[in-house]
Formats: structure tokens, sequence, C-alpha cells
């Protein structure tokens, strides 16, 4: 999600001056692609398309700002292109993984400041090199990188897309805050010859808690996590008319359904096949409660997806909420169950739905 106003300006002119400079190449680009970052109303920015688009049609696609496979240490997969076969580790630093040397050179200018960041550690401090930290570490030389030309940068790949997304820092609770601080000191040990802003750190860390996506193979199994502010513009929906993939560690944004002029482009941050109790749970990180069609209609979808059952055994109806009587009846039959019974089967469900999805999020 992208704010309404963020960044600080550059080569001496006004915040908002060196804001619309960037906005204003972002809607060029965009604007070749057929796309608009616009208003939504009850959501901030949006993607909106400004031409047709139809099933299974590219709607978008960016490589990531900063990405860092899950499994460091063991090298899962290749820190360019998140491939997993024939992987060799840096003769050097000892922590990233190639799958050969067109992937190492593409890497060489970003991953020589961070080689020789993390060289300088202790084993103990190379043990600290979670998944998160290292995201940071490469967001910021990136950043150094293309404010020196050491490496390009584009309207769709700079670092004001990065600064503008929303981290809600307002609303994380005081234990993540502190968090997050101590997660930018480590960053700054790791970095130490570079300047920060320890406060903007933290603020980049809530950033990754909403903003980030996670990189799955073909068959979504986690690979890793990236940054893609361009994307990061697409709101949620737990209808959505677009599905975001990966090829590698490049991010396809593709229609599921035909897209006319003026249509909000959306794709879901979560699992949609849930109930309408699960789907808001999971949405809580990103701090909004979604009030798509699926969300604010009657539940009978609910009923079917949860599977509350008849307590008739020859019955193959389904429960529905009878509000009147506390309790939930059967379309079919009418037998009621008590609301107290089904709330503990809905807890009991719940739990193990969030315990699959911790084990899947591990790449178990």
């Amino acid at each position: 999600m992208i704010s309404q106003a963020s960044g600080e300006a550059s080569g001496g002119a006004s915040p908002r001056q060196g804001m619309a400079a960037w906005a204003e190449q972002l809607q060029r680009e965009l604007a070749g692609r057929g796309l608009a970052v616009a208003s939504v109303p009850g959501k901030g920015r949006g993607l909106v398309a400004s031409r047709s688009f139809f099933p299974g049609e590219v709607i978008i696609c960016q490589e990531p700002y900063a990405s860092t496979p899950n499994r460091i240490s063991v090298g899962s997969s290749c820190d360019h292109c998140f491939a997993s076969g024939n992987l060799r580790k840096c003769s050097v630093c000892r922590v990233a993984w190639y799958c050969g040397s067109v992937c190492q050179k593409e890497e060489w200018k970003l991953h020589q400041l961070e080689c020789q960041a993390i060289s300088a550690l202790t084993e103990e401090r190379k043990k600290m090199l979670t998944p998160t930290i290292c995201l940071m570490v490469k967001l910021i030389l990136r950043r150094k990188l293309q404010s020196e030309k050491a490496i390009p940068s584009s309207a769709t790949d700079n670092y004001d897309l990065v600064d503008a997304l929303e981290s809600h820092i307002s609303k994380v609770d005081d234990n993540q805050l502190v968090l997050y601080a101590q997660m930018a000191n480590l960053v700054q040990l790791i970095l130490p010859s570079i300047e920060l802003d320890l406060k903007e750190i933290a603020h980049t860390f809530s950033k990754f808690a909403c903003n980030a996506h996670t990189i799955c193979d073909p068959e979504l199994r986690p690979l890793g996590t990236g940054l893609f502010p361009a994307i990061s513009i697409i709101n949620h929906s737990c209808v959505p008319n677009a599905v975001l993939l990966f090829e590698g560690r490049t991010a396809y944004v593709r229609a599921l359904q035909p897209l006319s002029s003026y249509t909000e482009v959306s794709i879901s941050y979560i699992e949609t096949a849930a109930t309408t109790l699960k789907r808001h749970n999971d949405l809580k990180q990103y701090f909004f409660t979604c009030t798509c069609t699926r969300c604010i209609k009657d539940s009978e979808e609910d009923a079917l997806l949860e599977g509350y059952r008849c307590k008739d055994q020859k019955c193959d109806g389904f429960l529905l909420p009878d509000s009147g009587k506390k309790a939930y009846a059967c379309q079919k039959c009418s037998i009621s169950r008590d609301e107290e019974e089904v709330k503990k089967v809905s807890s009991e469900i719940l739990l193990l739905s969030d315990k699959a999805s911790s084990f899947l999020s591990s790449g178990s």
C-alpha cells in the first residue's frame, strides 16, 4: 500500500516537489502499460486499468527492489534467481549462494558491499542474520548504489517508491516497536560505515510487514521474500480480479477476468478459500478491514466453508445463524445447534488452520 504523502526531496526541491517528480515519472511509466495510480474511495491509492485487459494477460511485472531467500544458512535457493539447483556458497562471506557465475555477476555490485559487511561479523552475529535483516541490508545497499549512480534506477525501480509505502507505524504495538528498534540497531552494527537513520529503518521494517510479498515456486512453496514497490500499490480484495505469480523472483500480476478501463486492479493478500472470520483475522497485519462483496454479504458461504453440518447424521444440510434464538439452524430440516457449541468448533478449526498456515510459511 502506498501512502498519500511521503518521501524526502532531492536536489534542493521541497518535499512536495520531490514527491511530484517521482510520482509523475511513475504515472508516465504506468500509462505506457495501460495503468494509472488513482485515489480509490475508502482505500487511499490503488492501481487502475486505463485500457482493457483480457484473462491471463500480464497487467504488470516487476523485479524486486530487494529480495532474500528464506533459508540463508543452508542455501536453499540462489540469491539472485531463486533457483535451487547447483548452488555454490560465496567463498568469502559464506552466507550468499549462487547457481552459477551469471547470477553471481548480476549480483556482484550489491553483494560486494554486502560481502564485506558480513565477512567482518563474528560467527555469533552471523547467526543473527535472519531473512528480514538480510532484506533490510540489501535494501540499504541498493539505495546507496542507486544514489551513487553505480547501478541504474527507473520510474518503477527507485527508493522513492519504497519511501512512499505505508508503514502503519502508529498502529504497531509497543512490543513490536521495541523489536523493530532492536533490529534497526543490529542493521547499524552490520553496516557501520553507512550513516543510518534508525527511526527510518524501524519504519521500513514496519513497511516490510504489510508490503513485502512471499516469493513462491510454481507449486506455491515459499522460497523467500521480496519488496515490489509498484505492485504494492495494488489493493486487496477477497474477490480479486487479478493474481500475483512468480517466475524465479520476478513478480507477475495477471488478469483473472476481463478488465475494462477505469477498473481497479485487485489481488488477494491472503488465502481466499476461508471464512470471513478467518480472512479478517489474516488481514490484521495489514491494518484494514476488507469490505468487499464477500465480506459484507450473508453468511451462507461461510457456513459452507466452515462445514457446520446438521446434527442429524441422515441429513446433508448445513447450518445458518439464527440470530433470534442465538443458535444455528439447518437450512434443510431446521434442527438447531447451540451457538456456544458451534463457536467451540469454529475456534478449533481456526487453530488448526493457523497451524497449517505456519507450517506452509516455514517451507517445511
